[in-house]
């Protein structure tokens, strides 16, 4: 199991909440990027939101690859995976920042890239309006999404290079320098039309929280799908998770409960109504959705660090290789993590960190 965790670009993650102290600057990532790093985490996502989906569309939030770029240059073992949309981006502008970006990155002490891509196919029409990009209906989007891929891998391939798609076209492009590594394509759906796509043009599979069960059955289907495509597994399978961890599961399960808390006075309780209302869960199981987003509350990382990493073990037992944290304040609780958590599912970056 590698531990990784979200780049707080939009201010902390919990909905219910105001002041997390993780603000959206520049400062605080680099301050939080070199700590991971110096933790041992493996890699981070950077979401790419242009408005702010946890605190509301009016706070602030920071762009993603140029905070990627920043982040590669002042870390030296820690994996970069940026969320890219092909609704907002050329494929082949993005084969030439993923060039550069490569660059700037390197590798780690085990040849391995430490720049990476998480295709999203799309999300969010208003920010789409807001900013022009292009929302594509949903299996359209993945045949938008696999377009994209074939002339990124295109490019980085072949000179010059020429390919017509209905989404995207170019023709006797030139991409020069190439990357000396292509960065792995990450992508995230589940959908009958999403997993398929998704298991036709990435490496690995990255998913919303849920529980054991749950993943080792789509973990089963995405090898299946890819054994049938490439004869081969994914590389990889993510899950992104909300963690706490306590020195008593009492204490896990109290802060469990403030973050969860809607405030009926709140403004932004209509929007809580709004998910309820929309959702097929009941009103406790909304709560913890809603409170963290993707489902990360669903596998219930939330107990002293023994309970913790038992069930951690189970995933990995699963299938799953790479957890993506959420935890709040990121700075505080990664730290806790590391220390608590770490020795008790044992990884090859807790091992160099601590010279076993």
């Amino acid at each position: 199991m590698h531990f990784g965790y979200w780049t707080p670009i939009y201010g902390g993650f919990l909905r219910n909440l105001g002041d997390e102290g993780m603000p959206a600057t520049w400062d605080y990532v680099k301050k939080l990027s070199q700590l991971a790093d110096r933790l041992g985490y493996h890699t981070t996502l950077v979401p790419e939101l242009y408005l702010n989906d946890r605190k509301g569309v009016d706070a602030p939030s920071l762009e993603a690859w140029s905070l990627s770029s920043a982040i590669l240059a002042v870390t030296e073992q820690l994996r970069v995976m940026t969320a890219v949309r092909p609704g907002f981006h050329l494929p082949a502008v993005t084969a030439k920042e993923s060039a550069t970006i490569t660059d700037i990155a390197g590798t780690t002490e085990a040849g391995a890239a430490r720049f990476a891509l998480n295709v999203v196919a799309a999300w969010w029409e208003e920010e789409a309006r807001q900013y022009g990009g292009a929302f594509t209906r949903h299996d359209d989007r993945y045949r938008q999404a696999t377009e994209f891929v074939d002339v990124l891998r295109g490019l980085w391939e072949h000179t010059p290079f020429t390919y017509q798609g209905e989404h995207f076209s170019v023709r006797d492009s030139i991409l020069s320098p190439k990357p000396g590594i292509h960065p792995p394509v990450f992508a995230g759906g589940e959908s009958e039309s999403g997993r398929e796509s998704i298991a036709t043009f990435a490496d690995s599979y990255v998913l919303h929280g849920g529980t054991v069960d749950e993943v080792r059955t789509k973990i089963a289907d995405m090898n299946a799908r890819s054994q049938r495509i490439h004869q081969r597994d994914m590389a990889e399978f993510g899950m992104s998770t909300y963690i706490i961890v306590r020195d008593t599961e009492a204490e896990a399960r109290a802060e469990l409960e403030r973050i969860t808390t809607v405030d009926p006075h709140s403004p932004g309780y209509a929007s809580f109504e709004e998910f309820v209302k929309n959702s097929e869960l009941d009103v406790e199981l909304s709560k913890r959705e809603y409170s963290v987003g993707t489902r990360g509350l669903r596998p219930d990382l939330v107990g002293t660090p023994e309970q913790v990493a038992e069930k951690i073990r189970a995933y990995q037992d699963a299938g799953l290789t790479l957890l993506l944290i959420q935890c709040s304040p990121a700075h505080q609780e990664l730290e806790r993590i590391a220390e608590q958590v770490f020795p008790l599912v044992p990884t090859r970056e807790y091992l160099l960190t601590t010279g076993g």
